[in-house]
């Protein structure tokens, strides 16, 4: 199942970012036991780097990531670590 999720969320995120690198680590077995992972959701880590967070402060560009996501926070995901990057920052 969560294979499927982290697919999601690359689609999501590809879609929204054309991304020049994307990692998403599923971290949720180090959250057995917390309430996200009885409730069935995911805890992701992401790293995305794309030229449109160019210009915008880390707020901005996590809303930007939690805005593409969207509805998958309903229903697969319950926690996502953000590191979005321009190209110029890595």
């Amino acid at each position: 199942m969560t294979g499927s999720r982290s697919e999601l969320l690359r689609q999501r995120l590809t879609q929204s970012f054309d991304p020049t690198e994307l990692l998403i680590k599923d971290q949720s077995q180090l959250h057995i036991g917390h309430q996200g992972a009885r409730d069935g959701k995911s805890h992701f880590d992401v790293t995305i780097v794309s030229t449109a967070f160019s210009g915008l402060s880390r707020i901005q560009r996590h809303q930007m990531v939690y805005d593409a996501v969207g509805s998958l926070f309903e229903t697969d995901i319950h926690a996502l670590r953000i590191r979005a990057h321009t190209p110029a920052e890595r």
